[in-house]
């Protein structure tokens, strides 16, 4: 791992170790306001479906549609379906590598 990978990890921990700090910090033992905790109880699924979405049909400035966008879109399927999510990560690993296998 280059110096550059590492010191990318290390600042991807250290700003999740803050992210998660900031609240109990800030707020100590008391609970949030009713209107904070709806907006965070709201936030955390779009943005981890931003995430995902953008890492499986991205690729720098253009969009890709290939084997990995297939497993994402399968597994987003059986969550939607509410199965567990060991099998759709099961699924998606399985359709993902049985289309790259085929390319």
């Amino acid at each position: 791992m280059s110096g550059q990978w590492a010191a990318l990890v290390a600042g991807c921990a250290v700003m999740a170790f803050v992210i998660k700090a900031l609240g109990p910090v800030v707020f100590g033992g008391r609970p949030l306001p009713e209107r904070l905790r709806a907006v965070v109880f709201l936030v955390a699924a779009p943005l981890l479906a931003a995430l995902v979405v953008t890492q499986a049909m991205a690729e720098g400035d253009q969009l890709k549609i290939d084997a990995e966008t297939a497993g994402v879109a399968v597994a987003g399927i059986a969550g939607w379906f509410r199965v567990p999510s060991t099998v759709c990560l099961l699924l998606a690993a399985g359709v993902t590598g049985g289309l790259r296998a085929l390319a």
